[in-house]
């Protein structure tokens, strides 16, 4: 349908039948960039998902995500220099060693479920690390993401989104009631390192007064701290399990990567293009404009389709083939040169060159022992339960 559109109405509109006004859908690369570039005309103040909230609600769940500007500028660089590249190297020793016991664990079990075992048992200890967590609490914080993120999804949610009963959450992040949960969570933390000198994510939110002088007030930290804990657990999740099950559906490309290591950077470029694992973020336009020669009106709903973009035609030669070297790659996983570009971007593609360099040399062949099942959801581009089973190396 993507490809449909990005021929014949690459600027589309979208009617909504769950009381939602309607939403226009960009797929081409070129717009997609444009947009999230120009949060002038496109905004994230509306908030970035479908939902449409009145100014209370967004008063009430506003987030770095939702806010432009010189405010949103200040809030990034609250902990931006903790993801840039150079520092996340410094995690590359911790991050050998956690994979290895990772895969010790899953590999010794033969048949297992890729996503439990590996995909997210791994990111959420380098999480749980810069949040100086224990350990023990990494299943509480891959439960409360998997709640959140897919409140579309019957096995995930425990209230769906578009349920009456979600009425009575409507303040929460999703509308989900496990926010209250990471609320108290991170409310624990923070009067813990209030006052401290400590230097992980959550004392440096609790201590340090964002660059334009105006200090987070207990919401903030509470919206800030529960982005972390969803952010930074679910995509690399979603990325990690797409790039493997590609791996076994492409074993040509798999045995080319085993063969020629130093392809690894190129091919993590190629993982995340081909994973996409955020479908799309959505932008208010703050007056009337157009794209492509359609018009679109101040107030009108804006999504943005990077899992579209990342296919598109005019910008990657066969873009529905899947090429370890394949180069350039200008994806747009991650954004591309906007305000919000993923400010977890170094750390992803650290995390998933380590996994793959560390995981290919083990296995002689892999296979899939029962039927990858998605999640359900328009929003994220998930995997929850991959069974695999391992011949080792």
């Amino acid at each position: 349908m993507f490809e449909t559109l990005r021929r014949n109405r690459p600027v589309h509109w979208n009617p909504e039948s769950d009381g939602g006004a309607g939403f226009w859908s960009l797929t081409r690369h070129a717009d997609i960039v444009a947009a999230d570039r120009d949060q002038a005309t496109f905004t994230s103040e509306k908030f970035v998902n479908l939902e449409e909230v009145d100014e209370r609600q967004a008063a009430i769940r506003r987030s770095m995500l939702e806010t432009d500007g010189p405010r949103h500028l200040a809030l990034r660089r609250l902990l931006a220099r903790e993801f840039t590249p150079r520092s996340v190297a410094g995690y590359a020793t911790f991050l050998r060693g956690l994979t290895a016991r990772t895969l010790d664990s899953a590999l010794a079990k033969g048949t297992f479920d890729f996503v439990k075992e590996v995909a997210a048992d791994f990111p959420i200890n380098v999480l749980a690390r810069m949040l100086d967590v224990p350990d023990d609490d990494t299943g509480r914080l891959i439960d409360w993401g998997n709640r959140i993120i897919a409140n579309t999804d019957p096995d995930y949610a425990d209230v769906l989104l578009h349920s009456a009963e979600s009425e009575r959450y409507r303040d929460l992040p999703f509308r989900s009631p496990a926010s209250l949960e990471v609320f108290e969570y991170g409310r624990e933390l923070a009067a813990r390192r209030r006052g401290g000198a400590g230097t992980d994510l959550v004392s440096r939110l609790v201590n340090e007064t964002p660059r334009d002088g105006e200090a987070l007030t207990e919401r903030d930290f509470d919206n800030y701290f529960l982005l972390l804990v969803v952010a930074g657990n679910e995509t690399t999740r979603h990325a990690i399990t797409h790039s493997m099950r590609a791996l076994i559906d492409h074993p040509g490309q798999a045995a080319r990567l085993r063969d020629d290591p130093d392809l690894m950077p190129t091919a993590v470029e190629e993982f995340l293009r081909w994973a996409s694992p955020v479908y799309h973020f959505r932008r208010t336009a703050t007056r009337d404009t157009e794209v492509g020669g359609t018009a679109i009106r101040e107030g009108d709903k804006v999504v943005l389709w990077f899992a579209s973009g990342n296919r598109d035609e005019d910008v990657f030669t066969d873009p529905h083939r899947f090429d370890v070297a394949r180069t350039p790659n200008d994806h747009i996983t991650f954004g591309k040169g906007g305000p919000h570009f993923c400010m977890g971007a170094a750390l992803a593609r650290l995390e998933m060159r380590i996994m793959f360099e560390e995981l290919l040399p083990r296995l002689a062949g892999i296979r899939y022992a029962g039927e990858p099942r998605r999640v359900r959801s328009n929003f994220v581009n998930g995997i929850k339960e991959m069974p695999v089973t391992v011949t080792l190396a």
